[in-house]
């Protein structure tokens, strides 16, 4: 029997049965809760959405977050280059350079707690020119490295390798006799 039929028999006129059937079930809207109104206790399917305010605070955060992400960033590329075998291995060649021992004195290491290689570092494309910051027990220097590949089957050929004093004389470590970068002929 169809809900048609069924409310012939009970009497129900058919306009109010369609009248009714097209309405949606009424419902009571409970509003939103407000800020500072008290915990929310239960979960309610009729409850009104909060206000959606178009409010724009990140905007003014947005230019701190891109600092602090460039600085996060140059820091990162600056330990990925402070890290490396090729400063790990001019910082061992200056240590065993005499020439450079005369001038920094011994125990040469970065002169900074957080030292600053600056330069290209592209071991790839065969392009290496650093220089940074040394000290030793006598005074301190910067000491500079470039190297390059000719070609991508060749090996990497150095082409400068110095040692800048505090009064900003240069010395050239490459033509020394116990130069560990010099190339055999």
């Amino acid at each position: 029997m169809t809900l048609q039929a069924a409310s012939k028999r009970i009497g129900i006129p058919r306009l109010a049965f369609q009248r009714n059937r097209c309405l949606p079930p009424r419902r009571n809207m409970i509003p939103a809760p407000r800020i500072n109104s008290g915990p929310l206790l239960e979960r309610r399917a009729d409850r009104e959405l909060p206000a959606v305010h178009n409010e724009r605070k990140w905007l003014r955060t947005f230019p701190i977050f891109a600092v602090a992400v460039g600085a996060a960033m140059l820091g990162i590329f600056n330990y990925q280059k402070s890290s490396s075998s090729v400063v790990s291995s001019t910082l061992y060649a200056l240590r065993t350079s005499s020439q450079a021992r005369e001038i920094l004195g011994d125990e040469i290491y970065f002169a900074q707690q957080i030292p600053w290689i600056s330069g290209e570092m592209n071991q790839l494309h065969g392009r290496i020119d650093i220089s940074f910051w040394v000290k030793g027990t006598k005074s301190q220097g910067k000491m500079r490295f470039r190297s390059i590949r000719p070609d991508r089957m060749s090996y990497f050929r150095t082409e400068e390798w110095s040692l800048e004093k505090e009064d900003g004389t240069v010395v050239q470590l490459l033509n020394s006799d116990n130069d560990p970068f010099r190339q055999s002929d």
